[in-house]
């Protein structure tokens, strides 16, 4: 199933239908050949006759031409490592659990997984059948009931099986995954709207549009982190609005650092969120109204324009980190894109106060 979670729109210069792809193969590709040959220059990726090109000139050109891309990438490598080694962890505690029992690992994980299993009820069968009723293909209940409970009850094994690693990781030796995230460093101003202290051992950068429903939807899980997580977590805004599918988003990011001069940017933001049908230059001022700021040096802000450049400042910003739809976030430098469940965030920020002693 797709399920949407963020405003895209590409900021990257324009590059022809599979060009992109194209040299990112090539770089893996020749990597991998590098890598198998034995050659007195070590660094070397390639050479062009007489210059070698070292693997780290590829990475610098591949990030200054295309952020996004590449950043995708290393994100990509990185994910597939850890989840080898999520699956490595997993096999090698199931075998030694099933070995203290006598059995073996298959005949283990199948009676722990069926002890843990919840069954799938007539109701719940229903219940998905309304939910999904378009993907059914004008079939009626009676004749998705059995595909459907087969497609929940495989969803309850993948669950009873993550529960019983979870148990075993917990209860056995020390596991740690030693290859370091890709992360980005992302320098925080004095002009940039920040929540929390300086000190906390979490940052994360929030890349967003105000104009942008997936921004309003990950706006309550920062809430949520910031409330569970108090001192250890500081969040930071940066402006992207996105002009092509958002016209009115730029002004509204001009209005919230009008409403910061008064010391009520975050509130401000807050009832941005909350009006985003509304933000034409007149809805913005009745949306400061409404909160209590004061009115003519708000107005006399928001016609003046003094705060575009800034948020120019943001999206450039953006594109340099390869940003290229909202919300986009970083935390401690670690890239999540788009409105992802508060479980993503909060695996995150425990791993980070993990690596920091926390």
């Amino acid at each position: 199933m797709f399920i949407t979670t963020r405003c895209a729109s590409r900021w990257s210069r324009y590059v022809p239908d599979g060009v992109t792809a194209f040299v990112a193969a090539s770089i893996i590709a020749g990597n991998a050949v590098i890598a198998c040959a034995q050659t007195p220059d070590a660094d070397a990726a390639a050479r062009i006759g007489d210059r070698l090109v070292s693997l780290q000139e590829l990475d610098d050109n591949w990030r200054e031409f295309d952020p996004n891309d590449h950043g995708e990438a290393e994100q990509a490598l990185y994910d597939g490592r850890k989840a080898a080694f999520d699956r490595l962890v997993a096999g090698i505690l199931i075998e030694e659990a099933a070995a203290k029992q006598g059995v073996s690992a298959m005949a283990y994980l199948e009676a722990e997984v069926a002890r843990r299993r919840k069954p799938v009820t007539a109701a719940q069968i229903e219940a998905f059948y309304k939910a999904n009723t378009s993907q059914m293909r004008g079939a009626d209940l009676s004749a998705m009931q059995e595909p459907i409970r087969a497609f929940l009850g495989g969803q309850r094994d993948t669950a009873a099986r993550e529960e019983l690693v979870a148990e075993l990781r917990e209860s056995g030796p020390p596991v740690r995954l030693a290859i370091e995230p890709p992360r980005r460093t992302i320098a925080v101003t004095e002009v940039d709207p920040v929540q929390g202290p300086e000190t906390a051992p979490v940052t994360v950068v929030e890349f967003s549009d105000f104009q942008c429903p997936f921004c309003n939807r990950v706006t309550p899980t920062l809430k949520r982190l910031r409330e569970t997580y108090g001192d250890q977590i500081r969040v930071v805004w940066k402006d992207f609005p996105i002009a092509s599918i958002h016209p009115q988003a730029h002004l509204a990011a001009e209005a919230a650092h009008c409403a910061g001069e008064q010391e009520r940017y975050w509130e401000y933001h807050d009832q941005i969120f909350a009006n985003q049908s509304a933000l034409s230059a007149d809805d913005l001022k009745a949306h400061a109204e409404a909160i209590g700021i004061e009115a003519d040096p708000f107005n006399s802000c928001l016609d003046s324009g003094r705060h575009a450049e800034r948020v120019l400042d943001g999206i450039e910003e953006g594109v340099a980190l390869g940003v290229d739809s909202t919300p986009t976030l970083f935390v401690n430098g670690r890239r999540v894109t788009g409105a992802q469940p508060y479980e993503v965030f909060e695996s995150l920020v425990e791993d980070e106060l993990t690596r920091a002693g926390r």
